[in-house]
């Protein structure tokens, strides 16, 4: 049975629900997710843009206003909508987001093995909850490069490879703290025998259709081919992989796709997608790097502007940086702050550290309050335990290297950095909708 036959179809919070569940089960790497962001974005009307190409009036508006256009490099993609009488000076309304989630990657030399048993060798990406892929059915996707520099999408999408755990007759102290070497332990393996070097590469290459001496360079990753679902009594939860941050990418092309053709807005609507956010985001597609400055700054110029427009855009520009955050976790409550426990479908989280670790202050705060009180939807405060470090986001990177206001935003979910997350099935809508409050301010 379908998820949304399981729904009532007048709601749509489970009909969001629903195009998410979609989203996150088809995208399982960041190349996959920008292409799907990037499909549902060309459905309402937006055109791809080479970077290589001249943006001149013409080219970057096609014949006048009122046009979407989007940019993808990697697994980033950055998508902006152009209204009907928009200047050169005017401002940007932006919702930051990344395609980015722990997990494990092949590495160069990818075939190894060890007791008679085939297995892939694999370095950890981010910040893994490395328990969670123990004896998970996992699949494999990601980008093949070929011979003559074009690329190839890949996706294996069955069970595959698998990390076993060590039996409890023999680590019979495992559930009194289990501890798991990042470089022996998180092997999976995918057969029996002896490694053959190449074999993987022959086999992903029958799977994408190519020969494998054409495959010259591939970025390529595990992940878990147990579908996302509806979980509990009344199925008021949603658990699946990736949530952490492939909820905010599906929002943001959500609400920019429903932005697109509406009368009277004042700013240029933005998604800015980027990748290597659970890594530092120092990279040409990552939050750190020029990737968004030089699509808004082109934007300006194609458009007649000067750098002085540009800098007047900027000035009048804001920021949404959305990623997940904590909800309050029912066996660890002292972990959290006495006096902020987000809930799961109570609103999109308002998150703020006054050290910077997000970027929101009071004037974000007030233009975050003001974006929910247009889209009629509620909200929540974040703030972390004093007692325990705070995480962060790609939000104070994007206010420091652009000199845009940016206020950090989510929502809250359990078991983050799992291979499996859990959130209410409402505050995706909830957060898609914050988002079309604050593209219409």
């Amino acid at each position: 049975m379908t998820p949304s036959s399981q729904r009532p179809a007048d709601q749509p919070g489970r009909a969001h629900a629903d195009s998410l569940i979609g989203f996150l089960a088809d995208s399982p790497t960041p190349y996959h997710a920008v292409r799907n962001a990037a499909e549902l974005l060309e459905k309402a009307g937006f055109r791809q843009l080479a970077e290589t190409d001249s943006w001149d009036a013409a080219h970057a508006r096609q014949g006048g206003g009122g046009q979407g256009h989007y940019v993808l490099r990697g697994g980033a993609l950055i998508a902006w909508y152009v209204p009907e009488g928009a200047g050169p000076e005017t401002p940007y309304r932006i919702v930051g987001a990344h395609t980015d989630s722990p997990n494990l990657r092949v590495k160069p030399t990818p075939d190894t093995g060890r007791g008679g048993w085939r297995q892939i060798a694999m370095e950890i990406y981010g910040g893994t909850l490395l328990n969670t892929w123990l004896d998970r059915d996992l699949g494999l996707a990601g980008r093949l490069t070929l011979r003559d520099g074009s690329t190839r999408l890949v996706n294996i999408s069955r069970p595959l490879l698998r990390v076993p755990q060590l039996a409890i007759h023999l680590d019979r102290e495992a559930n009194d703290g289990l501890k798991l070497d990042r470089q022996r332990h998180m092997t999976p393996v995918w057969g029996l025998g002896t490694p053959d070097e190449g074999d993987l590469m022959r086999f992903v290459g029958q799977e994408a259709g190519v020969r494998a001496e054409e495959i010259t360079g591939w970025d390529l990753m595990a992940h878990s081919v147990e579908p996302p679902a509806y979980l509990g009594r009344d199925q008021e939860l949603l658990a699946g992989p990736r949530m952490d941050n492939l909820l905010s990418v599906h929002a943001g092309a959500v609400a920019l796709a429903s932005a697109a053709g509406q009368d009277g807005l004042g700013s240029i609507p933005v998604l800015a997608a980027f990748d290597h956010e659970e890594n530092g985001s120092q990279s040409d597609t990552g939050a750190d790097g020029p990737l968004l400055g030089s699509v808004l700054e082109r934007s300006v110029f194609a458009r007649g502007g000067s750098y002085e427009d540009r800098a007047r855009a900027y000035a009048g520009s804001y920021c949404l940086s959305s990623d997940t955050g904590h909800a309050v976790h029912p066996n660890y409550t002292e972990r959290h702050d006495p006096d902020h426990h987000p809930m799961p479908n109570g609103g999109p989280i308002l998150k703020v550290n006054v050290n910077q670790r997000y970027a929101t202050d009071g004037s974000g705060r007030a233009v975050f309050a003001a974006a929910c009180e247009r889209a009629g939807v509620p909200w929540q405060s974040f703030v972390s335990n004093n007692a325990m470090p705070c995480g962060t986001t790609i939000g104070p990177i994007t206010a420091a290297r652009h000199g845009i206001s940016t206020v950090d935003i989510g929502v809250a979910i359990l078991s983050m950095h799992s291979a499996r997350e859990l959130c209410g099935v409402e505050d995706p809508y909830l957060l898609t909708e914050s988002m079309g409050g604050f593209f219409a301010g």
